[in-house]
Parts: structure tokens; sequence; C-alpha cells
């Protein structure tokens, strides 16, 4: 149990990527191998550390935990576990002032009686053709011949499910990821049902993305969503995008067109968060020239919002569905 997932709480709208920055260095303070998760978790190894200080993960999570609502009045919720997907699991059942801690010997027991969605990088599609063959948690999953499974879902997916159902955690803590990559999350008050809402609050990251990328005077590769249900559970899709972007209605068809393949149908959404992953600088990336006078007219409009918006406030200038 070397691995801690955390999710800080209340974390500044102001200004999020720099307050991030300094929780990720109280983090440092322990570990030199901390990962930025935007826009408010990280990841963070503790193997080192528990011999320098002769404490345990759960110890160090409650020391850090004090540390940040001492000097940045920001709590935070911790999952420990023996690798970054078993830690990031944990953190779903996490609560203030209590680590989930999974176990090194408790892995099996741990991840028999979850759901299989709940699983990383099983969506819903996959998550509905395992349960229409009975296998509806991770322990059945874990147990069942591989080549039902690749029947199922195919050779890859089914390897790949099959091996994190038995607890095999390949995945490693990557230092200082956050610069690669910024994120902007909308949470709802409810469980939202209504998916005019959820498209609404997509749009909101898309355009705040947009904003960051543009301010940075950078441009993203791929973009990734996700969706986090009621039940803890989470969706995770990625797109490569066309060419690298900050334009706003780019970011924004490429999060819409990746909601809809979901097929989502009455899903309890708690929130939705976009992350603008593989940045470079804009001066070092191509543009297709387009003859579209729409594009290009859409372009400096988008300049002049951010004039404004920069004299007067990110409210200032909005797509009127945000307006309202």
């Amino acid at each position: 149990m070397t691995i801690l997932c955390v999710r800080f709480r209340n974390v500044g709208d102001g200004d999020r990527e720099l307050e991030l920055s300094e929780l990720l260095g109280l983090l440092e303070e322990f570990t030199p191998v901390v990962e930025g998760l935007p826009p408010d978790g990280a990841l963070a190894d503790l193997r080192g550390a528990e011999r320098y200080f002769g404490r345990g993960p759960v110890e160090l999570a409650a020391l850090i935990r004090v540390r940040a609502l001492a000097r940045y009045g920001v709590d935070c919720v911790v999952g420990a576990g023996p690798g970054p997907m078993l830690a990031r699991m944990a953190l779903r059942d996490a609560r203030p002032g209590r680590v989930c801690a999974v176990p090194d010997g408790a892995v099996a027991e741990f991840l028999a009686g979850l759901p299989v969605v709940a699983l990383p990088g099983v969506g819903m599609a996959t998550a509905r053709t395992l349960c229409e063959y009975g296998l509806d948690t991770l322990g059945r999953v874990a147990v069942a011949p591989p080549a039902t499974l690749q029947r199922l879902v195919g050779a890859k997916v089914a390897r790949e499910v099959r091996e994190r159902a038995n607890g095999v955690d390949r995945g490693r803590v990557v230092p200082n990821a956050v610069s690669r990559s910024v994120a902007a999350e909308r949470s709802f008050g409810v469980d939202e049902l209504d998916p005019g809402r959820h498209r609404r609050a997509l749009l909101a990251d898309a355009e705040e993305l947009g904003s960051r990328l543009r301010g940075m005077e950078h441009v993203c590769r791929s973009l990734t969503l996700t969706v986090r249900y009621a039940d803890r559970s989470t969706t995770v899709r990625g797109r490569t995008l066309a060419e690298p972007t900050a334009h706003s209605a780019d970011l924004t068809r490429a999060a819409y067109g990746m909601y809809e393949a979901l097929g989502l149908q009455r899903a309890r959404v708690r929130a939705l968060a976009l992350r603008a992953e593989g940045l470079t600088p804009a001066g070092e990336a191509a543009h297709q020239l387009t003859f579209d006078p729409v594009d290009e007219k859409v372009r400096r409009i988008e300049e002049v919002a951010d004039l404004a918006r920069a004299k007067f406030g990110p409210r200032a200038v909005m797509p009127g569905t945000l307006a309202a």
C-alpha cells in the first residue's frame, strides 16, 4: 500500500491551476514522485517516504490533510492502495477525515464485490455486455475463463479487464504530469438526468479550457472526457483532435462527440470534466488554412472576447446558453 490518490476539496475557482500547483508542492514535501490530476487531484508514490518518515501511508495521509487545512483552508479525501488504479478506486469510498486504504493482502476481497463498471477503463457498453452474461461483479470477471471474455468483448479488452479484476495494476506515478495538461470540471448540485444540462456543462468546460489555453499561448493535441455518476463510478473517453487547437468551438465539438458516443440513457451524472492533453506552444503548431470566411470571423470574435474577459472578468462574454 504505497500509492495515495488525493482529491482536494474547495479548490478556488479564481486561479485553479496555480492553487493546484501549490497543493502539489505540499505533497512534494513528502515525496518527489507526484503526478497532478487536474483540476483538483494528485497521485503520490510513498515508497521512499514510508521508510524516511517511519510512518505508514494512512498516517502520512492524515498529516497531508492537516497541513492542507492549516496552510490553504482546503480539505482533501484520500484513497490508498498498492498501485495507482487501486488508489483511485479506493478514493471513491473515502471521506474527509477517513482514508480508504486497500492493503496488499486484501486486494481480491476489496475488488470482489464491486460492480464491473467501477473498474477504470470499463465503459457502459462493455459493462452492459458483461452483465448480460452474469459477469456483473469484478469477482466473477476475475475467475471467468479468458476465452469467454474474449468472445464477449474482444481479446485486448478481455485481457486488460481480467488482469485489473484480479488486482494487477501496471500503472505508475509520472512526476510533473500536471504541466502537460489542463482541465475543467462542472459538478451538479443534484445528480443530473437532463442531457441538455449535461451538454451545457460540457460547453462551459470547453469554453474555460479554450480561454485558458489561449491565455497560455498553447494548443492541445487531444481531449479527455470524464463522466462521474451517482454511484461514484466513472467513464473516461479520449479523442485525438484533427489538429492541435485552442479554439473553443473545436473543443466543444469534440466534447459533444465523445458524450454522444457514450449513448447515456437517463444516467444520473454527478460531474463532467474535460482535460486538454498534449500541450504544445501555439507558435509551433500547424493550422490548416481554410477559405471559409465564417471560420475566420469566429476566430476573430474569439480574440476580442478573450480581451474583454481579461479586462472585465471571465463572465464578461459567454455563449448565450450559459448566460441563461
